[in-house]
């Protein structure tokens, strides 16, 4: 009886071993061919397999990557000395070791013989020294411009006073009036032009050289003394 419960999984009939055969055997080769496509792919493909966004996103927050390096500091700009330029000329600071022989100098030559001195250019036999003529002399200075006595310029005061002569033509004619004269007075009171403004035809001569010799006090303006122009007047009247 126990033989009979176990002796269809013990023993198995031959019509079932020749059915399961051949699942077997494809199933070995299937299995063989999954490995054989698995290490196929490993080999041939060239970059690793993709990762999730998921993980990429983790690895990416989790991650901190340090900070760049700073760049190197620039290198300092090395500048030659400043050295001045040697003036032959000037004195030394350093006294010398020893002193050196002198150069000789170069002779020159001279053609012809210098026995004149030749003063004007261009003209040959000379010893070439050319005698310049001075600049000539600056222009004067410009005079100051005249002014007219009235509003800030006061007038002078006369402090020599000439009396005219009366021409003896007219007191002959018994001719008497005024003589109107426009006088120029320079820089130190004296009166260099006297012009007629109103006219006696007998007594205008008289009345000019009596002017031209009376003398003024300087005009200042600003404390310089300054040329005026004034008029004056020259009275002939005849005695009773």
């Amino acid at each position: 009886m126990p033989r009979d419960l176990f002796g269809d999984v013990v023993s198995r009939p031959p019509s079932v071993r020749s059915r399961r055969a051949p699942v077997v055997v494809a199933s070995i080769v299937a299995h063989v061919a999954i490995l054989l496509l698995l290490v196929v792919t490993t080999l041939v493909a060239a970059d690793a397999m993709p990762m999730p966004r998921e993980a990429l996103a983790y690895f990416d927050a989790t991650i901190t990557l340090p900070p760049p390096p700073p760049p190197p500091p620039p290198r300092p700009v090395v500048r030659p000395p400043h050295t001045d330029p040697v003036n032959p000329n000037t004195v030394p600071l350093v006294a010398p070791y020893d002193i050196a022989p002198e150069k000789p100098r170069e002779l020159v030559e001279i053609s012809e013989p210098a026995n004149t001195i030749d003063g004007i250019i261009g003209v040959p036999g000379g010893t070439g020294i050319h005698v310049f003529e001075p600049p000539p002399p600056p222009p004067p200075p410009a005079p100051p411009p005249v002014l007219r006595v009235g509003g800030g310029i006061r007038a002078p005061q006369k402090v020599v006073h000439v009396p005219p002569i009366y021409p003896p033509i007219a007191q002959s004619a018994r001719i008497q009036g005024i003589v109107i004269i426009e006088a120029t007075i320079d820089a130190r009171g004296n009166v260099v032009e006297a012009k007629i403004l109103r006219s006696e035809p007998l007594l205008d001569q008289a009345a000019v050289d009596a002017v031209r010799q009376w003398k003024f006090t300087p005009t200042l303006l600003n404390g310089v003394p300054v040329p005026v122009l004034m008029t004056v007047t020259v009275n002939f009247k005849l005695s009773q």
